[in-house]
Order: C-alpha cells, then structure tokens, then sequence
C-alpha cells in the first residue's frame, strides 16, 4: 500500500474492493516516486455507464441562459446544501468622531445580536409510542439581502459628492453583477457553491469529476487508481470550455477513485501535454523526493470525518486578535502540526486574553518560505501541518475555548507556478488572470486574477465559501487589497489622502466589485462572520455596507501605525513628538473601523527587525537573565515597548492585532529553511542548510520567570485583560486632553479609563494634574512600572484618587498624580 507521510499525519492509498487490482507499476514508480508498493490498477472496458454530463462555463459567458435555477451543471446528482441558518437584521453602525480632542462614538459590533439558532418544531406524533416527542429541524434559509440604491456614502461623507460619477459607476456595475447571478445563477448564493459542482464530487453511483479549462484541446483524468493510463478516462468537454466524466462505482460498490490516492487532469493545451492539479482540490501532498505536488482524492469515509461538536461563537465588540503561523508555532526546529497547535498553542492564546485566533498559510502553497501567500491549491488546507481532519479539529478546540478562528485568506494574487498552481492552467495566458503584464505582479512574482472573468468569481466567491462552510471559519482577513484595488497596485505610490487617487482610472473596478460580493455574501449568510480588509491606502468607504454604497468590510487593518513606530525607533527619545503619535493612532477614517498592530509580523522575518530588536538589539542575547544586572538599554527597550502596545491597543482602533511571540519580545528572526540561490546576475545567495532553527517560536523564553521575558508576556496579558473587562477600544467615549511635547506626556479617556503616558527618559513627575470628565475615585488598574511587569514598582497601588471640580486640559475635573518617567497607567474610575 502506498502512502505519503504527511507533516502530523498519514494518508494511505487504499484499495480498491472488487477492482481487479492490477501488480503493474504505478505511474509515481514510473517518474521516480517513492511508494511501498504498487497502488491498484482497475480494469475496465469504456461503457455507456460513465455518462457525461453538461457543464459549468467559460469567462464572458452565462451557462443557462434565462435560467432562473441554482442546477447550472445538467445533472442528476442531488445538491448538497449546507446547513441554513436564520435571517439577521444588519446593525447599523453608530458615527464615531476620531478627532484627537472631541468626543468619540465607535460603533458597537455586533456583541447583543441574538444567537444564531435553528428553528426547532416539536411535534407529537400519535403512531410514536407514549409521548415520545419527535423532533423536527426546520431550516430556515440564510439570505443575502438585495442591493440597496448605494446612496448612503454620500451622506456620511459629502466629500464624495466631487466623485460620484466613479461611485455611482462602481455600484452601477455591482447592481448589474449581482442582477445577473440572479437571472443565471439562481442568485449569489447558488453560484458562491461552485464546490458541489466542479472538481470533484460524490453521490450513490459513483465520482464526477469537472474541470474548466477552455484552452484545452483534449483531457483526460489519471491517477494511482488507473494507473496514470490517459486513455484510460478520457474527458467530454462542453461548449464553455468544461472538461467532464462521470467513474460509477465498482461492483461492489466501492468508489473508481480510493481515498487518499493521487489524481491529477491530463490536458493536451496550446502549451504542450501537462499534467495538473484539479483547481478544486481539496488535498495536496509533496510525495519525498518530488517537487511539484500532488492532487490527492480526499473522501474520507463517514466514521473518519471530523464531526464539529461546539458553536461558533458570536463576534466579539472589540478583537483581540493573536496572529499565527501553524508550521513556526513551536519552540522546537521543526514543522508544527494542528494537532499540537490545537493543544499546546490555544490554551496560551485564551490564557494571554486575545478572543481571536488568526492563522496565516492554510492555504496550500508549495513554498514554505512564502509565508503561504503564494498560493498554490486555494480549497487545500496546507499538508505540511496534517490532514483537514485535524484542522477542523482545530478550530472546534478554539470554538470550545470561545475563540474566533480568522483565516488569511489569499484572493489578490496567485502562485507563478504551473506544475502544481494555477498559472498556465489550461495552457494559456488567460485562463484565471489578465493576460499580458497587467497579469503579473513584477514585485511579488506572481499572478493576478481576472476579476471580471465570470468563472474566476464563481471560484473565488466560492472559495471563500467553502471555507466557512467546510471548515468553520468565523472569517477572514483578505491579504493584499490594496494591490487588488489598483491597477498599479499601491507600487511606487504615496497616497496622500486626495480622494482623486482613490476614484479615477487607476482604480480597478472589476476588482472591488469582486471585494462587495464577497462581503454581501460572508455577511448575508454567515451574519457574525468577521471580513478584515489589508488596505494601506486608506480607501474611502471601504468599511461601509455595501447596500450603502460601500466596499463591505467590517474593518481595515490600520497598517500606518505599524510603519511610524519603525520611523520613531530610528530616532532619539528627544525627537519623539506626542502629537505626532496621537495623530497617526487616530488618523483613521469616522465610522469606518480598524485593527491596529504595533508591529507586522513581516518585521520578524530575518533582515528586518521587530520593536524589541530595535529597542534592545544584541543586549536581549546577553542581560535577560534577572540574576544578572540590567543595561540601560534593556531598561529602556523594556519600558517602551510595553508603552508602544498600550498606546496602540488604546488609541488606533476598535481591534488589535499581535504576531505570536512578539507579546514577550521574542528575539530571534524567522529564517525559513533555504539551500543556496542563483541570482539572475549568476551571484550566489547562500542558504542556511535548510535549517528550522530560526522558523519557530521560543515560547518558552515567555514562560520562563527567570527571564525578563516574562514580565514583559505578563503585561500583555494584562493589557488584554483590561480590555476584556472594560472593552475601552470599543468605547463609545474618547477625548485626547493632553499632548505635551516638552512634558512628553499622553493622556486620553477611554470609556470610565483615564490613560496616562510619559513618555520622558528622565524626568517624573509629582502631583501632576490629569483632566477627567466623570466625577468619582480612580484607582490604578493597569501600571507598566509594576514589578511583575519587568518595572521598578514606583507607584504604590493602594492609593486612591478622588476628582476635583478643577478644570484642567478642557476637561471639567481633575486629580493629580505620580507619573514616574517611561511609564504607562490607566486609571479606572470605581465609584
């Protein structure tokens, strides 16, 4: 029996029953590949009962015309619908003013909506023995809603009058999409479950596998289980370009195609003969000692599926999330596994006090060091981690602990590579992508997606479908928007702020007309699914409805905060300027929310540096230990690097994002393991012999209360307990009452918190007078200076601080404090 060790699990080809299994050599023996023995080999003759079936169709044209029914694919093979939840109502966003000294209102998520449920009947039967009562599930349908008129932006923002002729035109173009996914398609819903009809699907009578590949000029499908025979199951293709067969059962009733054997489409293209892998494939493994992957036949039988067991749970008010990589999660040199995430990472990621777990390169991607966002197999969860069994094992664990599992998903570009990705599919330039260099992203080396092709929205819309469906995601952080938005891609562009460089020529309006489907759909049938948009360039309307004219996203990741922290580490305390700081935290968009993050995880990879690094550099190597002495530059990269998070997390927006590890100031880089490279100039790079010494987390560096690692893990876990409790990032009351720049002093209200930062390197200060607007006694609820924290204990906590009808900072009261230098206190009002 053949298998493929997979990084936490193994797949084995089994038999087929009643086959005719054949001792000839399988086609991976043929091409080198190492098996234990040689998979089955199925004799049958070509017959009637391999019918072929009409199919889905090509860019640019509708499958059924004047069709009104979701069966675009002429088939017998029953629809598997997924499971229906119930109609919600879309809560309306409360107006936020983010002007650095007025009050704020923030928009409250979505914390008090009613839990999702199924309507349940009880009916008592008279045939049912004494009382027993038989209960009945009613599925309600989960509904899109329709288009709205689009016209709503204009009122949140007059600005936009000046361009509506661009917004009206976008949404114009949005309105006719979705009009004609209705007429066609049965509607956004029927056509976002591509999945049930392409690639391959299963029912009593046997396997149906459909491909679309219009450049195709023959195809056929092989594998293990015919033994890479293309004469063996040649494929019918219909008049949209999509490639057919239909394998019955084998006598015994068995599947043509065993679980977890190899397939892959056999085309004879403009390019040549190529051998690929389904654009739906569901599993993909690199077999030892081959490059290029291979497309697994994954349907595992019943009693091995993973069956969900917890709810997921609701959207938070406010997210916290932990951004992670599965493969580098361990502290240990080596891949990590779901399995070991699911059970050694989670219960840290609860315990530090984030309600949202985001997992980075679950797609497949055949090179690791892409971090997974060169994707190569977008409906694969990643083989290097184990099996989909195990994610979904996964994220119920995460369901169980009440945590959000947000996917980085990857709809902006695609691999380069034509072996085992999507590129040249079909044999042609323009098969998923824009032909020519408008399909090709010369920074990233990749390719770009077509999104006004009708087959590339189908497979992306139902993409992201599946995994929500599938797997049980609670959403998605999209990657790369903003190169999706324009055509130049944000390359060699400052983006200023003048709306013309968001609504001109430049802009991609099949794109984001792709970007407000996706949103209509997440949010009309998954209402407490999360969609984060990457987008540095400050879009207008980007996280506004889409029935209102706007893009859809629940919130833009705030990726300016990240980059002016960079530029003040490359300068001296003295230059920092408080004014500064406070503009770029709260410099984002009224009534449009943000997740802010202090730092990218992409200032981790090796050759850049995260804030620890440049606040410690070689120090953290050496005087980390608390038995020996500190250095002053240890003091300080300790005191301001808690500083720079609580500062983040309390004004840069309504979430927070934190890469794992970077919450202790891990000090070591990611180096993913690379052999030598030739440069296009013959130079040579070299590699690190393939090492993982530098791809994981030292999680224990945190743990360890010897280390002053831990302090600095403590705080963060402090900070994030804080927030749960009083969920001030969410607060409908902000108001920025001081900004001193000789002083060097921060101080902000947030809910019944009072912020107080000095940032100074020396000076403290003794009865300093902080405003306030709520009467009452304050007592310190979070203090960077605490000892458990890594800090010289110099507040003493016991102390309470009663107001004074004192006005001070435009503030209608006051108390004073101690504010000793580089330190951080919240003070919360408790009576």
């Amino acid at each position: 029996m053949a298998s493929f060790a997979v990084s936490g699990a193994t797949l084995g080809v089994v038999r087929a029953g009643g086959g005719g299994a054949s001792s000839a050599r399988s086609g991976a023996e043929r091409r080198g590949g190492v098996v234990d023995s040689p998979p089955p080999l199925l004799f049958r003759k070509k017959d009637s009962s391999r019918a072929v079936l009409s199919c889905a169709g090509a860019t640019g044209k509708v499958l059924v015309p004047g069709s009104g029914s979701d069966d675009l694919l002429t088939t017998d093979e029953p629809a598997a619908a997924g499971p229906a939840q119930p109609e919600e109502e879309e809560e309306s966003q409360t107006p936020e003013d983010m002007e650095q000294t007025a009050e704020a209102n923030t928009t409250g998520g979505a914390e008090d909506e009613p839990e999702p449920t199924q309507g349940i009947v009880e009916t008592i039967t008279d045939a049912v023995t004494k009382g027993v009562k038989e209960l009945v599930v009613e599925e309600k349908p989960r509904v899109i809603p329709k288009p709205g008129d689009g016209q709503k932006i204009y009122k949140i923002d007059p600005m936009l009058e000046d361009f509506r002729s661009h917004l009206d035109y976008r949404y114009s173009e949005y309105k006719r999409i979705r009009a004609a996914i209705d007429q066609h398609e049965g509607g956004l819903d029927a056509f976002s479950r591509g999945y049930e009809k392409l690639g391959f699907t299963r029912n009593a009578e046997g396997i149906t596998y459909r491909e679309w590949a219009p450049g195709a000029q023959s195809a056929a499908l092989v594998g293990d289980f015919n033994n890479w025979n293309s004469n063996a199951d040649t494929m019918t293709r219909n008049e949209y370009g999509v490639w057919e067969i239909f394998l019955p059962n084998n006598t015994d009733g068995s599947p043509a195609i065993p679980h977890g054997s190899r397939v892959k489409i056999r085309m004879d293209t403009p390019s040549g003969v190529k051998d690929s892998i389904s654009a739906w494939i569901k599993f993909s493994v690199q077999a030892p000692g081959e490059i290029p992957y291979n497309g697994i036949y994954y349907d595992p039988p019943e009693e091995e599926k993973f069956v969900f067991e917890h709810p997921q749970p609701k959207q938070p008010k406010s997210l916290r999330i932990y951004e992670s990589h599965i493969g580098m999660s361990s502290p240990e040199p080596k891949i990590n596994t779901y399995a070991n995430f699911r059970d050694e990472v989670l219960p840290r990621i609860k315990k530090l006090g984030y309600n949202a777990v985001q997992i980075m390169a679950i797609q497949e991607h055949s090179y690791y060091a892409s971090f997974g966002y060169h994707v190569t197999n977008f409906f694969a969860p990643s083989s290097r981690f184990g099996t989909p069994e195990d994610l979904k094992s996964l994220i119920d664990r995460a369901h169980e602990l009440g945590l959000l599992v947000l996917m980085d998903i990857v709809h902006s570009h695609s691999s380069n590579n034509t072996l085992d990705g999507l590129n040249g599919f079909d044999g042609t330039d323009t098969h998923y992508f824009h032909g020519g260099p408008r399909g090709h992203h010369w920074m990233w080396d990749s390719r770009l997606f077509n999104y006004g092709s009708w087959e590339v929205l189908r497979f992306l819309l139902s993409n992201a479908r599946w995994w929500l469906e599938e797997y049980k995601f609670d959403g998605f952080r999209f990657d790369g928007v903003t190169s999706m938005m324009y055509t130049h891609h944000g390359l060699q562009v400052t983006f200023t702020g003048n709306y013309g460089e968001y609504f001109g020529f430049a802009t991609d309006v099949d794109a984001v007309v792709y970007l407000m489907l996706v949103n209509d759909l997440i949010h009309g049938l998954y209402p407490d699914a999360v969609a984060i948009g990457e987008d540095v360039s400050g879009m207008p309307t980007f996280c506004i409805p889409v029935q209102d004219g706007g893009v859809g996203f629940d919130y833009r990741l705030h990726m300016a905060v990240a980059d002016k922290w960079i530029e003040l580490l490359k300068q001296s305390d003295e230059s920092w300027k408080m004014g500064d700081i406070v503009h770029t935290l709260t410099n984002r968009r009224w009534s449009e929310k943000c997740v802010t993050y202090a730092e990218s995880h992409d200032q981790a990879l090796v050759g850049d540096k995260t804030i620890a690094f440049w606040l410690m550099d070689k120090d953290m190597y050496d005087f980390m230990a608390l038995d020996r002495p500190s250095t002053p530059r240890i003091d300080r990269g300790i005191a301001l690097h808690k500083m720079i998070r609580l500062v983040t997390m309390g004004l840069g927006g309504e979430g927070y994002l934190n890469f794992m590890g970077n919450e202790f100031g891990h000090p070591e880089w990611i180096d993913f393991p690379r052999g030598p490279q030739v440069l296009p100039n013959g130079s040579v790079l070299p590699g690190n012999n393939n090492s993982y010494d530098k791809c994981r987390r030292r999680f224990d560096l945190g743990d360890a209360d010897f280390l002053r690692y831990h302090g600095m893990q403590e705080f963060d876990q402090a900070m994030h307990h804080l927030e749960e409790r009083y969920g001030f990032m969410t607060s409908e009351h902000q108001y920025v009452s001081r900004k001193h720049e000789e002083d060097k002093v921060i101080i902000f209200e947030r809910g019944d918190l009072v912020f107080v930062f000095n940032f100074h390197w020396s000076n403290s200060f003794f009865d300093y007078r902080v405003g306030c607007s709520k009467p009452g006694k304050y007592k310190v609820a979070l203090d960077s200076d605490d000892g458990l924290f890594g800090g010289f204990s110099r507040l003493d906590h016991g102390v309470d601080y009663f107001t004074t009808e004192h006005p001070h900072d435009n503030r209608p009261r006051s108390f004073s404090v101690y504010a000793p230098s580089r330190t951080a206190v919240v003070y919360a009002l408790t009576e």
